[in-house]
């Protein structure tokens, strides 16, 4: 994914923010957007590109990427609904998509007779190992593995410019101080001891 691509799934993802059908994926700056409004939330997610099988595949898929491990996962994010929304909004990832899903399906019933969804744990995360590195995939899962990336960059994208990837991040830049909490190192003979500023 180069440079254009990123700004123009940013500047996608910013539309998100005012559609109302997210049931948990929230953009990080989306009170501004809307005027500082908290609007409804419908108790569920209706895909609006994927069907109900692919949406629930793509939500196990970014949940293994970024699981729930102490802080928030990409399921918790709402991920997968941000992911139906780029795909439903830009054509150009549709078909790579679709052709992903059908790939990873058709490996795992190839491996195990069962879909994606339907494999164990522990043979889903096996399989994603293979195509997230470059030196464990085999030959013939090119595919796959393009597809593997493309989800990824997506979860990432989707996760971190939730409120809830934000919020997991906890970057001292991205907070709003009242007064200027100065310098942690208050002993330290390098630094000077100035008083913190009031804004």
């Amino acid at each position: 994914m180069d440079r254009r691509e990123v700004l123009r799934a940013m500047a996608i993802a910013a539309g998100a923010s005012a559609f109302p059908g997210f049931s948990r994926w929230a953009f990080a700056c989306g009170d501004h957007v809307n005027g500082g409004k908290v609007q409804p939330r419908p108790s569920a997610y209706s895909p609006q590109f994927f069907s109900p099988h692919e949406y629930a595949t793509v939500e196990r898929l970014t949940d293994l990427i970024i699981p729930n491990d102490g802080t928030p996962g990409a399921k918790d994010a709402g991920v997968a609904e941000f992911i139906d929304f780029m795909a439903a909004h830009d054509a150009s990832i549709q078909y790579p998509f679709r052709l992903g899903l059908t790939w990873l399906d058709a490996e795992a019933e190839r491996i195990d007779g069962n879909r994606f969804l339907d494999l164990a744990p522990e043979k889903q995360t096996e399989m994603l190992g293979r195509l997230a590195y470059k030196d464990r995939y085999r030959q013939g899962e090119e595919d796959g593995r393009a597809f593997f990336e493309l989800v990824r960059e997506y979860t990432v994208m989707g996760y971190y410019t939730s409120r809830v990837g934000l919020e997991a991040l906890d970057y001292p830049g991205l907070k709003l101080y009242s007064e200027s909490p100065g310098c942690p190192h208050q002993g330290d003979p390098e630094h000077r001891q100035l008083p913190p500023a009031k804004f």
